[in-house]
């Protein structure tokens, strides 16, 4: 590439530490164990309207989940192919074919992509089917205050610097 641009360097590790962000506070959370967790993960791809998972925040999170011994149960409303193609032969990860499905026996839930379909769930549904109340939130979507009143914890990382 020639010449290395630090403006662009710079960008770049702050977007690498953007994506560590969301295992960060999961690990803080599970106090350092994860092993035997199963994780709902809603969004694959890199934004909405997209398969597209090159360097997707969604790869960084799942890999160091299942690196912690953890399981991974993946949604996303397009990019499912592309996830079997690149993940073929990972065991801690289980694609799934809805937001819903992706939730049975999960302990926690991860929003990694804001698909439309994310934006509205049905808060008493989530909460009934994690053993860990918490949803964390790598985009943000969701109001604090009503995630309270549901009684679900609530991490939000993402869009803006906290």
């Amino acid at each position: 590439m020639g010449m290395s641009n630090p403006n662009l360097d710079e960008v770049e590790s702050v977007n690498k530490r953007q994506k560590q962000r969301l295992f960060e506070k999961i690990n803080q959370h599970f106090a350092g164990d994860l092993k035997a967790k199963v994780f709902a993960l809603w969004g694959l791809s890199f934004k909405p309207k997209t398969d597209d998972m090159r360097d997707a925040p969604s790869r960084v999170l799942l890999e160091a989940l299942i690196k912690a011994g953890a399981t991974v149960q993946a949604y996303d409303p397009e990019a499912m192919e592309e996830a079997a193609r690149i993940y073929k032969d990972e065991p801690g990860l289980k694609l799934v074919n809805s937001a819903n499905a992706a939730l049975e026996n999960a302990d926690a839930l991860c929003i990694v992509t804001e698909w439309k379909e994310f934006w509205m769930p049905d808060f008493d549904y989530i909460k009934s089917k994690l053993s860990h109340p918490v949803i964390f939130d790598g985009r943000n979507i969701y109001d604090p205050v009503l995630m309270r009143e549901k009684g679900l914890e609530y991490y939000a990382i993402g869009r803006s610097l906290e």
